[in-house]
């Protein structure tokens, strides 16, 4: 019995009280909540129904625990259930009906934990659209990590989601990178503003192999020259290097797309015709405060040029036409502002703003023996993807982006997440599933295993604790996908690797010396590989190997 089965018994049995007492069963919520006593002594789970609903029902609190105690105990499925304090109630489960966990987490294998709370909905997904004009940076790194987490967990609850990159090649910056490779390829130093590092030599000299003659050419077909091969070059680096991090898009989306295509101007004409857009000082501003924005924005200059946000509402256009229900960004600590705006243009289109969201990500830093990193030999100012796989590897790198919520910077202390350490929390993780793959092979020598597991067996309070925390798992996946979380799967794969080392400690599971195997050493092992099933399953949302040997 999971927590969710066992909020719905607690769910119907409420219903069933009141009703039997002639009280109004519909105060109760849809959906009781159950949880885990911070005090193992005070049952496996609690509840305080009765005093979210008896007063509403016309009950006193501790009297309709108590009636609901004695609903409960008659099940074969609770050993116990005890009213405490104002009206808590506090549950034990009959052993057979927690060992039922592991045996459902056994049948359904990788599926467990998978749910249905997101079923048919088209979920556009937009993560790292680093600019093509350098290497992928910490910044970006952890949204690689965080945002392809998130789709698989999405995925995991049943929405179709489909990873996009919107490949920046339109404006200024692009041109700053044309000049640094020009001026690379010359021998002098970058332009003010530019880019520079040793990747800007490299590709400066990779667009002269391509065409050899591109220095003697005019300026308008030396800049184009640079700049089509340049970012094209800069672009597939850092696909390849995604690829290489696990991550992978569905969509590569040019953001100059909008403006050849003419769906810039006529998402601007849209908006002058139906009344969202406004004339001032020469410039067509966006009602943007109309809709919740803190401030009115300009969409087309005085120059007449298109600001940034014109490609923003084309942009948002085309993925609502494309039929996505969801348009997830994911952006950078510095594009609060976005927020608004975003929802804004989704309501001047007549939308919900509801089908905008936007996750804002915070800084990360790196830190070896006490001091911040400040520079990248390969980017020259940056951070970058590549040398924090260099440093401590995929696993640990994708881990640790993940672990934390994005709403919160990261200090990642290099030394600690290279080492091969329980202090190293990837690696506790993934030593506890390689620990229980090693048993699992230990077993199967021993013929252990292969007879169906007495699961009422597992009694034992380590025990408990092991199969609760892993009955939890489905509503931590759910939360995660609910809320856009995936740090906290990482956190639940640290504790329930905790459980298991715990349980480990205090059971043991395969015979010794001239033992014969008993049917408590079949369900421990069970128990076990229900474990290792869950790490497996929160690992592989999270990008991370489940290693079967350390």
């Amino acid at each position: 019995m999971t927590p969710a089965d066992l909020a719905e018994l607690l769910h119907a049995t409420a219903a069933k009280v009141l009703a039997d007492r002639g009280l109004d069963a519909s105060v109760l919520p849809a959906k009781l909540t159950v949880e885990r006593p911070r005090n193992p002594e005070h049952g496996d789970y609690a509840t305080n129904v009765a005093l979210q609903v008896a007063k509403k029902a016309g009950a006193n609190p501790r009297d309709f625990a108590g009636w609901l105690a004695e609903a409960l105990a008659a099940d074969a499925a609770i050993a116990d259930a005890d009213v405490a304090g104002p009206g808590f109630l506090n549950i034990r489960l009959a052993a057979a009906a927690q060992g039922e966990i592991v045996a459902r987490v056994l049948a359904a294998g990788a599926e467990f934990g998978n749910g249905s709370s997101m079923a048919g909905k088209k979920v556009n997904l937009e993560f790292v659209s680093a600019n093509p004009t350098g290497p992928v940076h910490l910044g970006g790194t952890r949204w690689a990590a965080v945002g392809d987490a998130l789709g698989r967990i999405l995925s995991a609850h049943g929405a179709e989601v489909t990873r996009e990159y919107f490949f920046n090649d339109h404006g200024a910056q692009i041109a700053r990178f044309t000049q640094s490779l020009i001026a690379a390829a010359k021998g002098e130093p970058a332009p003010d503003n530019g880019y520079a590092g040793e990747y800007i030599s490299d590709i400066a000299a990779h667009v002269l192999t391509e065409q050899p003659d591109a220095l003697s050419l005019d300026t308008e077909a030396q800049e184009e020259a640079f700049r089509s091969i340049g970012t094209e070059l800069m672009f597939d680096r850092i696909k390849a290097n995604l690829h290489e991090f696990g991550v992978d898009f569905d969509v590569y989306f040019h953001e100059n797309s909008l403006f050849e295509s003419g769906a810039v101007d006529k998402s601007v004409e849209y908006l002058k015709t139906s009344g969202s857009l406004y004339e001032e000082d020469g410039a067509w501003w966006l009602r943007s405060t109309d809709f919740g924005d803190d401030k009115d924005r300009v969409v087309i200059k005085s120059d007449g040029n298109a600001a940034y946000i014109a490609g923003d509402i084309a942009y948002f256009q085309n993925k609502r036409q494309r039929g996505f229900d969801l348009c997830i960004y994911m952006l950078g600590a510095d594009h609060h502002g976005y927020i608004g705006r975003l929802k804004a243009a989704a309501a001047a289109f007549g939308d919900d703003p509801e089908t905008v969201e936007v996750l804002i990500g915070q800084m990360v830093n790196l830190v070896r023996d006490g001091v911040a990193v400040k520079m990248s030999k390969r980017a020259g100012t940056v951070i970058t993807l590549d040398d924090l796989v260099e440093a401590i590897g995929v696993d640990a790198s994708r881990y640790v982006m993940i672990r934390s919520s994005v709403d919160s910077s990261i200090d990642i202390d290099l030394a600690l997440w290279a080492s091969a350490s329980n202090e190293n929390p990837v690696y506790y993780v993934q030593y506890a599933h390689a620990r229980l793959a090693s048993l699992a092979r230990n077993a199967a020598e021993l013929g252990i295993g292969a007879e169906q597991p007495d699961l009422s067996l597992l009694t034992h309070e380590q025990e408990g604790e092991l199969i609760r925390t892993i009955g939890e798992y489905p509503r931590v996946v759910a939360s995660a996908a609910e809320l856009r979380e995936p740090h906290r799967i990482a956190r639940y794969l640290e504790e329930l690797a905790g459980a298991y080392h715990r349980f480990y400690g205090a059971c043991r599971v395969l015979p010794q010396g001239d033992e014969e195997p008993g049917p408590v050493n079949t369900a421990r092992l069970a128990l076990g590989n229900a474990t290792r099933q869950v790490l497996a399953n929160g690992l592989e949302l999270l990008g991370v190997s489940a290693p079967e040997r350390m």
